[in-house]
């Protein structure tokens, strides 16, 4: 539209700059130019040239208005990056930021970025990626939290530094966990603030409308803001998975699980309102159960009855219909996730005699991975077929990676690093 061709003058930090309505708007709605522009994407001006003062850096404002131009991020050797991206936060274009800087996520085409070291002999345990491109890593009762800038945020810990179990992000914002900290809350789950660190509510666990003395174990979340998480009763032995509202912090279900021991890993399946419940790590009682919510019943349960492998993960590809699981020496077996009585079909490693203890699955944007020794294994197409494998910067072992908001990141064995992957703009 003809308004948008008017020119602005921008004052920053008393540098002039010059630029255009279609500049300025190619930030969107709701980035800080947003408010200039009325309902219909025309400036709120009389048609003179309009001029604002900024009161910023105008040194980091030149980099990012150029990048509104073109849409090509150009960084000068001046120019401290995470000082960039937190002005581009504060002019809420920080999509267009690493749009610019890194490309949908692709397997086959990621590169090394980034390595995070820590100055510590701690070994890492397990790294998870958010939605939003943050990560955190656990370190026994701590978890570090990374910011998409990759910047250490506050460190999130339980009370009376207890061991943590399991992490899980529940959204952008927030960091559910849990422990073996029984003064944290009946059972050790907490909600905490991924940016302060802060422990927001506590999560108690009922069952039969009596709190009850369990020990919180591998978490997951689903939707309608559910969160749920394993337990087991020391006194008893009785396993069971807890359900709650994320939102009010209120228990909302009690379900018993009956393998001989804790579920070990979570997943919710959007299509048919399913949460998958996997038992693995266990030579003797591997199991999948698939609870339908819809129907409150019992969808699917497999058990490791005639196999006797050492199962490591599962996870289920809701788009094939199909279950993923791999054993100790990276053999993955698909099973159908429809069938009641599903049988698994066998696809044999070419690892001869070979043994991992850290064996993982992902599966992201229609691509597979399986996690072994020093290697990520990436599998694509219909039938699942080996394209590409990623290695560490370092020699060395991983000991756990996470995919989420388009980058990979892949945590040292032997040393506190992570590797941060990206894939580079076409």
């Amino acid at each position: 539209m003809e308004s948008q061709k008017d020119r602005v003058k921008l004052n920053v930090g008393g540098k002039k700059f010059e630029t255009t309505a279609t500049t300025l708007a190619s930030g969107g709605r709701n980035s800080f130019f947003g408010s200039m522009f009325n309902d219909d994407w025309s400036l709120r001006s009389d048609g003179s040239i309009t001029e604002l003062f900024i009161d910023r850096n105008p040194e980091y404002f030149g980099v990012l208005l150029d990048l509104l131009r073109t849409g090509e991020l150009y960084v000068p050797p001046k120019i401290d990056k995470k000082h960039l991206y937190r002005e581009a936060m504060y002019y809420g274009i920080k999509d267009h930021l690493r749009f610019a800087k890194w490309g949908p996520f692709d397997a086959n085409r990621i590169r090394l970025a980034e390595s995070i070291s820590r100055p510590t002999t701690a070994k890492p345990e397990k790294i998870w990626a958010s939605p939003n491109s943050w990560c955190c890593v656990l370190h026994d009762n701590i978890v570090n939290v990374y910011n998409w800038m990759l910047e250490e945020q506050p460190t999130i810990t339980t009370r009376y530094y207890r061991r943590v179990n399991d992490v899980c992000w529940v959204n952008s914002d927030n960091i559910a966990v849990s422990s073996s900290d029984k003064y944290l809350a009946s059972g050790g789950i907490g909600l905490f603030s991924a940016s302060t660190g802060e422990l927001k509510y506590n999560f108690h666990v009922k069952d039969e409308d009596q709190l009850k003395d369990y020990t919180a174990g591998a978490l997951g979340v689903g939707s309608d803001y559910k969160l749920f998480s394993s337990f087991s009763e020391s006194t008893n032995k009785k396993n069971g998975i807890g359900v709650w509202d994320i939102v009010t912090g209120k228990q909302t279900d009690f379900l018993p699980y009956w393998p001989d021991s804790k579920a070990t890993k979570f997943q919710w399946l959007d299509g048919t309102n399913c949460l998958m419940a996997a038992t693995c790590h266990s030579r003797s009682n591997c199991s999948i159960n698939l609870f339908d919510f819809r129907e409150n019943t019992v969808a699917l349960s497999w058990s490791d009855a005639a196999y006797q492998r050492m199962y490591s993960d599962a996870i289920a590809i809701e788009e094939r219909n199909s279950i993923c699981i791999v054993d100790s020496h990276e053999n993955l077996g698909f099973m159908d996730l429809r069938s009641t009585t599903s049988s698994i079909e066998w696809r044999n490693s070419t690892r001869e005699n070979a043994f991992n203890p850290y064996p993982k699955l992902a599966f992201h944007k229609g691509q597979l991975f399986s996690l072994y020794g020093d290697t990520i294994s990436v599998f694509c197409g219909s039938d699942f077929v080996p394209t590409s494998q990623l290695q560490l910067s370092y020699c060395n072992w991983i000991r756990d990676f996470s995919i989420g908001g388009d980058r990979l990141f892949a945590l040292h064995r032997d040393k506190d690093i992570f590797d941060v992957w990206e894939t580079p703009r076409p």
